[in-house]
């Protein structure tokens, strides 16, 4: 009987190890998509959204016809937190441009400036895709809740507060939309 060579028994290891930590990270996404669904269903929002594995949440309706359109600018406030299980609080923030949110969580909102509504084109990369798939289609005047598995984050990065594979809520006021 003919015994593998070291070099295919670590072949095969190897194999089996990507394939259990593939696995291991479709869990963890799983497992974030029940606990949108969780805190979606909570919300009592007016409407739910799904778009590429996005959730938005309308809490307060837009008062324009328009809806933002992926060639689009939006203007907004937002407040981001790192979704840790079904609910977030303040302690799970980790970044906004509104002055009221920055005070609630006990931030020193020190430079006034940073509490100004940011613009962004919907075609620029400065979105990570599941703030885009989720803004797509919101009006003026809209306020909402967009939430996405770290799989439409920042993967398996960190960045600054935000851990490894987290799933992302952005509560989200938006100013205006235009599409040009």
């Amino acid at each position: 009987m003919m015994r593998p060579s070291v070099t295919a028994f670590s072949i095969m290891l190897a194999a089996a190890l990507l394939s259990c930590s593939k696995q291991s990270l479709q869990n963890t996404y799983d497992a974030q998509e029940k606990k949108i669904e969780s805190f979606a269903s909570a919300r009592n929002g007016i409407a739910t959204r799904y778009k590429d594995g996005s959730v938005r949440v309308i809490m307060q309706e837009g008062h324009t016809a328009d809806t933002l359109l992926s060639n689009g600018a939006v203007t907004f406030y937002y407040a981001g937190y790192v979704l840790n299980g079904t609910s977030v609080s303040a302690r799970d923030m980790f970044a906004t441009n509104r002055q009221v949110e920055a005070e609630a969580a006990g931030w020193d909102p020190q430079d006034e400036d940073a509490f100004s509504p940011v613009t962004v084109a919907m075609d620029s990369n400065d979105l990570i895709e599941g703030l885009r798939n989720g803004l797509l289609g919101v009006r003026g005047g809209e306020e909402c809740y967009i939430l996405f598995s770290g799989k439409h984050a920042y993967g398996k990065r960190a960045l600054g507060t935000i851990p490894a594979k987290s799933a992302l809520v952005y509560h989200v006021w938006v100013e205006s939309m235009t599409n040009e």
